[in-house]
């Protein structure tokens, strides 16, 4: 079954269009990563699969249907909230303050929200973590206990923004084999938006690299080339395999270094 459908999708931010005319098929149980320069409209296309973002033009459907504000269709790991590491709060508090959709407060649970989140924290490993206070958490722990709070509800697509930002790189690979094994055990389909794809390469199905208004998905041959980039890039782009990873040049020195961040 097709998760996700991008039928001549333009997306705008005020005057500036950030996607235009972009046609993408999605698979259901896919893991795609979602690549592209600061601007290319990575957290756009998310925002508007959440149903927070009208297209300009075009549709999206989400298993046959457009997004909806809300929907538990999808969940969703937004970008890391640095107000966390000030709340005197545990593990469990964070992934509770979730239950039936709320971000912030501590709802009330009864017998079905407490085993939703025993649920949740289990699935990401972080039994431990529930325990635990916040402030004592490092980077990688906060990011389980987040993908804990993304997967109440049991959603069909999880859409995940830039989850290994600001994380070294044992946590980064760890971050991606779990949300790997999540991903396999559910049959979830996964977006996972990254400034650099190297961490990713073992676990991802396809590519979907965005640059210029304009999108190309396909398998990493297929999307890591110097001739696809310098198509996005609209400037000549050197695609490099050395040791087993990608690197991603320009004339100023390497792209994935710098290049690849929030668009909102």
């Amino acid at each position: 079954m097709t998760a996700i459908e991008l039928d001549r999708l333009t997306l705008r931010r005020g005057e500036r269009t950030v996607l235009a005319g972009v046609d993408a098929t999605i698979d259901e149980g896919e893991f795609i990563g979602v690549f592209g320069p600061n601007g290319s409209g990575k957290t756009s296309l998310l925002q508007a699969l959440l149903g927070l973002l009208r297209p300009a033009a075009g549709a999206i459907r989400l298993f046959g249907r457009p997004p909806m504000h809300g929907s538990p269709i999808c969940g969703y790991l937004p970008q890391r909230r640095s107000a966390l590491a000030d709340l005197r709060l545990r593990g469990w508090d964070i992934v509770a303050s979730a239950v039936n959709g709320y971000r912030w407060g501590l709802p009330i649970l009864g017998a079905e929200g407490r085993r939703e989140v025993a649920w949740a924290l289990a699935t990401v490993e972080a039994d431990e973590l529930a325990r635990r206070p916040i402030q004592q958490l490092s980077g990688g722990e906060v990011q389980r206990l987040l993908l804990a709070q993304a997967l109440l509800g049991k959603p069909r697509l999880l859409l995940l923004d830039e989850p290994l930002i600001s994380l070294d790189p044992h946590y980064q690979q760890s971050v991606v084999e779990l949300v790997k094994r999540v991903q396999r055990t559910l049959g979830m389909t996964v977006l996972f938006t990254a400034h650099e794809i190297n961490p990713l390469l073992g676990a991802m199905d396809r590519v979907l690299y965005l640059g210029h208004g304009r999108a190309m998905l396909g398998t990493v041959d297929e999307v890591m080339t110097s001739e696809v980039l310098s198509r996005l890039y609209d400037t000549p782009i050197d695609v490099l395999h050395v040791k087993g990873r990608i690197i991603v040049v320009a004339a100023h020195g390497e792209v994935e270094a710098d290049a690849h961040r929030h668009d909102a």
